[in-house]
C-alpha cells in the first residue's frame, strides 16, 4: 500500500463571519453614525482557491495551488500537475522502484490524452475505468488528509487569501509521515467495507 500515491483537489475558502453583537456604537440619533460604520459589507462569493495534493506511505508530494480564474482542463492538468509534479516527485520518492498513481474520475483526469500520458510516463496508474465514479470513502486524501489539514488551517481566522495560503503550506509541511501512514494503512479495511456495501457509501 505504501507504493500507491493518492491524489485529489480541494477548495479552501476565506470564511467571513459576521457577529452582529461584536461591535456596538452609541449615538443620540442613527443619523449621527458615520456612513462607513453603518454599512456592513456582505460578500456573496468569499475568496477561495483550489489546491492539488498527493501522499503515499513513502512521502508527500508538493502542493499545487491553482490560480484564481484558471480552469483545470486536461491541458492544464497534464502540464502543471502530471508533468511538473507527479512524474518527477514519483521518481524522487520511489527512485527506480515500482509505484502506482491514483486519481479520481474528474474530467481532466479521465481525458484520453491524460490516461495515455500516465500509461507512457508512469510505472503504473489506476485507470479511470477501474476507479469508482463517486468514491471519497476510498481516497486517503478525502477520508483523512484534507479533513485534518482543513481543521488545522482553520484553527485561526484568515482575512485574506495570502494568509490562508501560508497556513495551508505551513500545515502541509507539518503533516507527519506517521499520520499519513496511519491513514494509508486503513485503506484495505475501507476497500473491504466498500465491497461489503456492494459499492455503496459506507460512512
Amino acid at each position: 500500500m505504501n507504493s500507491i500515491v493518492f491524489s485529489d483537489e480541494k477548495i479552501f475558502t476565506v470564511e467571513e463571519k459576521l457577529n452582529k453583537q461584536n461591535d456596538r456604537f452609541y449615538a443620540a440619533a442613527f443619523e449621527d453614525i458615520a456612513e462607513e460604520i453603518k454599512t456592513v459589507p456582505h460578500f456573496q462569493k468569499p475568496s477561495s482557491f483550489m489546491v492539488w495534493g498527493a501522499v503515499s506511505g513513502k512521502g508527500k508530494f508538493p502542493l499545487v495551488f491553482v490560480e484564481p480564474g484558471v480552469k483545470v482542463n486536461q491541458e492544464y492538468y497534464q502540464r502543471a500537475i502530471l508533468e511538473r509534479v507527479v512524474k518527477p516527485e514519483g521518481q524522487r520518492v520511489f527512485g527506480n522502484g515500482q509505484w502506482t498513481f491514483q486519481q479520481d474520475s474528474a474530467p481532466a483526469h479521465r481525458a484520453k490524452n491524460n490516461q495515455a500520458w500516465c500509461g507512457v510516463n508512469l510505472p503504473d496508474f489506476i485507470k479511470s475505468s477501474e476507479w469508482p465514479a463517486s468514491s471519497p470513502d476510498l481516497n486517503v486524501m478525502d477520508y483523512s488528509i484534507w479533513g485534518i489539514l482543513e481543521a488545522r488551517v482553520n484553527a485561526i481566522a484568515h482575512r485574506s487569501l495570502a494568509s490562508l495560503k501560508r497556513a495551508v503550506r505551513r500545515e502541509w509541511t507539518k503533516l507527519s509521515m506517521h499520520l499519513i501512514r496511519t491513514a494509508v494503512g486503513s485503506w484495505r479495511r475501507r476497500l473491504q467495507a466498500c465491497v461489503n456495501a456492494r459499492g455503496g457509501r459506507f460512512e
